[in-house]
């Protein structure tokens, strides 16, 4: 099998749809690297939003983008369903590609989004997440820190530092394919801090997780992008992955695969 870039340039610049549920800040260094690079790869064309209460509306009128909100608290109560059902959930998927598809979008920036997507969603666009924590790590052949609070749990785990790490959208949560991963960011503690007291820790996750924002996410979101729009990944047999033609089995490595 020959390998085919994931993204082909043949189509021009890579058009982008953010998808956010929350403050958007991931989104908001997204747009600022667009604007301020000469020619860029990517173009975020339309924002999408599963909560009415998220800053999508803001970050749209700073940015003069247009917004489609799809409040998913309110698709369920509709429909007297619980969140926890996700029986449904593609009905919700579907009606949010039929909402993107006047904007011929071919990527999504899952820039903050909390909901879980079925297939519907994840087929329809090439997808890209940012996930806090180094997803090369695994223990059993698994993923060690994923979830909502892998910085914790990587704390927790005595671990002297963090990253942030960019994946494939995949139907599996934090389980796609891992595209690049941030410099290491040292965690910082208090001295002799007690990491078995849950306030302690809560508050060591809090502020290690907004260091990595700054110094990994804010970084590698935009720069995965770009990186995908100029055709730079491919991939071959059995899905395996490929930067500039060479392997890639645990993702780029920022400092020391490329910079």
């Amino acid at each position: 099998m020959d390998r085919v870039p994931l993204y082909d340039t043949d189509m021009g610049e890579m058009r982008v749809a953010a998808l956010m549920s929350g403050s958007g800040t991931n989104l908001r260094r997204i747009l600022e690297h667009e604007r301020s690079t000469r020619r860029c790869a990517y173009r975020v064309v339309v924002i999408f939003t599963d909560r009415k209460g998220s800053a999508a509306a803001a970050i749209g009128a700073d940015f003069d983008l247009p917004v489609i909100c799809r409040d998913i608290d309110a698709f369920y109560a509709a429909r007297h369903r619980s969140r926890r059902d996700l029986t449904i959930r593609p009905e919700f998927d579907e009606a949010t590609v039929r909402a993107l598809s006047p904007y011929r979008v071919v990527a999504a920036a899952y820039a903050g989004y909390m909901s879980i997507v079925t297939p519907v969603l994840t087929d329809a666009y090439l997808g890209v997440n940012v996930h806090p924590s180094d997803l090369g790590i695994e223990s059993g052949g698994k993923r060690r820190f994923v979830g909502d609070h892998a910085v914790r749990d990587a704390i927790a785990a005595g671990q002297k530092t963090i990253a942030a790490s960019t994946h494939l959208v995949e139907n599996e949560v934090d389980g796609g394919r891992l595209l690049l991963v941030s410099r290491p960011v040292k965690v910082k503690l208090p001295k002799g801090a007690d990491l078995t007291d849950r306030e302690v820790l809560r508050r060591a996750e809090e502020e290690n997780q907004e260091r990595l924002k700054r110094e990994g996410d804010w970084v590698i979101f935009p720069r995965t992008l770009s990186l995908l729009a100029e055709g730079r990944f491919s991939v071959g047999e059995k899905g395996r992955l490929y930067f500039d033609g060479e392997p890639i089995e645990k993702g780029l490595r920022m400092g020391v695969d490329i910079d």
